[in-house]
């Protein structure tokens, strides 16, 4: 599973960060960054719940 980050759309509330920290961080301006190249099998259902949580939709799992 991969997952990006649409900047344009991230409000940086920190949720992703909260739910999958293996995954997600807030990088220096504020906004979500993904760390993660490849989410690992265990990281999974967090990053689904953090995509699920987003407020503004910014985040999304990428066709492989």
């Amino acid at each position: 599973m991969k997952v990006n980050v649409n900047k344009d759309q991230c409000i940086g509330c920190g949720a992703c960060a909260a739910l999958a920290p293996n995954v997600f961080e807030i990088d220096d301006e504020g906004l979500s960054k993904v760390i993660a190249t490849e989410v690992a099998a265990e990281d999974e259902e967090s990053a689904r719940d953090a995509i699920d949580s987003c407020p503004t939709s910014a985040i999304e799992e990428v066709e492989e």
